[in-house]
């Protein structure tokens, strides 16, 4: 199986994942040139993805999915709620809605050779979810957008091999920058986004000796940059009450504009 950030940011989110049979992408919120210039990357074609699933419905996570269901024909699967609000989304254009298949939260499907486990989170959306990924018995998952993290979601998340997880904000930026107050309460919100402390403070429940890789993803291009999220997400494990030091995993961050290293699980 291979997990490959193609975008991760508050700008647009893609994230490739696939085994030698089967492809898919977790969200489509880039351009569908972006997209596809990113698979080509990996050797793979627009035409051979076999599903998106989407996680919610804010652009920064469907911008391109409009095109690349009409171009190819390709399955999306989200929940009932989200795939309501991505219909009356006029931005996509017209494409297939035979294409569109509702999932339910704690209900796996397969998608080809993958099992895909959706799982509730709590963001300002219609029906927000996670995704946790199987193939054979190698565990992944995408949790960005979440505005907390409860047990439930520590429990979805045990016994992963790569896991890209949500560094959104440094809370001293974000409370001192351009945003309104209104702007600043949601993303300080249960219903908002991770912290680069509280990413840090949910890793230490997830740390295991099996854990490959993790991404940090979903930064915010005004309340965040790359080295704060690593050294902020490293301090907290560090610190955390677990054997492991974070030096034991690699960790890198999940950019924006630029592909992530494949790693191969």
């Amino acid at each position: 199986m291979r997990f490959v950030s193609i975008a991760s940011g508050s700008s647009g989110n893609c994230i490739y994942i696939g085994s030698e049979n089967t492809h898919i992408l977790v969200d489509a919120g880039i351009s569908s040139k972006r997209i596809e210039e990113g698979l080509n990357e990996i050797g793979v074609k627009g035409s051979e993805i076999n599903g998106i699933v989407i996680t919610h419905e804010h652009s920064d996570h469907v911008r391109g999915l409009g095109i690349l269901a009409r171009k190819y024909e390709i399955p999306v699967y989200g929940t009932k709620e989200t795939l309501e609000e991505i219909q009356g989304k006029k931005c996509l254009g017209e494409y297939d809605q035979e294409l569109l298949s509702g999932v339910c939260p704690d209900v796996e499907f397969a998608v080809g050779d993958l099992n895909i486990l959706p799982f509730s989170i709590d963001h300002d959306a219609a029906n927000p979810v996670a995704y946790r990924i199987r193939h054979g018995r190698k565990h992944v998952a995408v949790a960005t957008d979440i505005g907390h993290y409860d047990q439930s979601i520590i429990d979805h998340l045990q016994g992963l091999e790569a896991l890209l997880i949500e560094s959104n904000h440094d809370v001293n930026m974000l409370q001192a920058g351009p945003y309104p107050y209104y702007l600043k309460k949601r993303i300080l919100g249960d219903h908002g986004h991770l912290s680069n402390e509280n990413a840090g403070r949910l890793l230490n429940y997830l740390l295991h000796d099996r854990l490959k890789h993790i991404f940090l993803g979903h930064l915010s291009k005004e309340n965040n940059y790359e080295a704060l999220a690593y050294e902020t997400v490293k301090l907290e494990i560090d610190q955390g009450d677990t054997p492991y030091h974070a030096s034991d995993f690699s960790i890198t961050v999940a950019r924006r504009n630029e592909m992530s290293q494949i790693v191969y699980i």
